[in-house]
């Protein structure tokens, strides 16, 4: 695929996408609200009810909303694409398509992850002007960080397409995960290295050592780092290769024109 067909594809995908969301203009709105009236209850009842334990934990606590939301939207959003397009009677083009299934996939992910940050930064600006909490936002240190934070996310996002492709139906499997994540988010890593290697895990408490103290890129350890683009590149690596069987068991058993 050239440069030229990259580009038209990346297009038509991101179009599509905000087609998407603005048609449904009603659930994209209430699935961000929900998640900050979530946040908002949680803030205002912890802070009536234990200020110092609140205001301690605040940057921590912004931090793990912001990178939950956004890798609940880059995993989810592959699998939710997979299912519509099976309801839709749009799947088997995917797999016909001239630049190929695997390459439609990586650019549906690259606007997936786009989405996820246009979602994470409504959801963390409304949480600082909330809470008065102005957490240090260096683009330089939170998008590098954040992006291969997203990795492991979008491997299991991978893992879970695969399942769609050859299970159709795999809607409960996202409440598990997504607790899941809220456990790795706020896993304990400083005390529990092996931790580190969960998803979200490293990459949550890099974040809120660079934005809740400041930290820029240069001035996280270096290990951390090393391990954090090993981590996003084996999760990746590995979902990917999983959705790719599922799509040839998927063919070879002619589930792609069924529902």
């Amino acid at each position: 695929m050239n440069r030229r067909e990259l580009v038209v594809l990346a297009r038509a995908v991101a179009y599509k996408a905000v087609v998407l969301r603005l048609r449904y203009a009603v659930t994209t709105a209430t699935s961000l609200l929900a998640v900050y009236a979530f946040f908002a209850v949680l803030f205002f009842v912890g802070r009536a009810i234990a200020p110092g334990v609140i205001a301690d934990t605040l940057p921590g606590i912004i931090v793990g909303f912001f990178l939950l939301l956004m890798a609940t939207v880059a995993y989810s959003e592959l699998s939710w694409e997979l299912m519509r397009e099976a309801q839709w009677g749009t799947l088997e083009q995917l797999f016909m398509s001239p630049l190929g299934f695997g390459q439609v996939v990586l650019v549906k992910t690259g606007v997936s992850v786009l989405v996820a940050f246009a979602y994470g930064t409504v959801l963390l600006v409304s949480m600082m002007a909330t809470t008065g909490e102005w957490l240090a936002l260096d683009p330089l240190t939170v998008v590098p960080v954040g992006l291969l934070s997203l990795g492991s996310a979008v491997g299991v996002g991978f893992l879970l397409g695969g399942l769609a492709l050859v299970f159709e139906r795999v809607e409960s499997t996202f409440q598990v995960v997504q607790l899941g994540f809220v456990a790795f988010v706020a896993a304990p890593v400083d005390r529990m290295p092996l931790l580190k290697l969960l998803p979200l895990s490293l990459g949550s408490d890099l974040l809120r050592t660079a934005m809740g103290e400041g930290v820029g890129l240069l001035g996280l350890p270096r290990a951390d780092l090393a391990l954090l683009v090993v981590k996003c590149t084996v999760y990746v690596a590995a979902g990917y290769a999983v959705l790719a069987y599922a799509g040839r068991v998927a063919r070879r058993t002619g589930r792609l024109g069924q529902y």
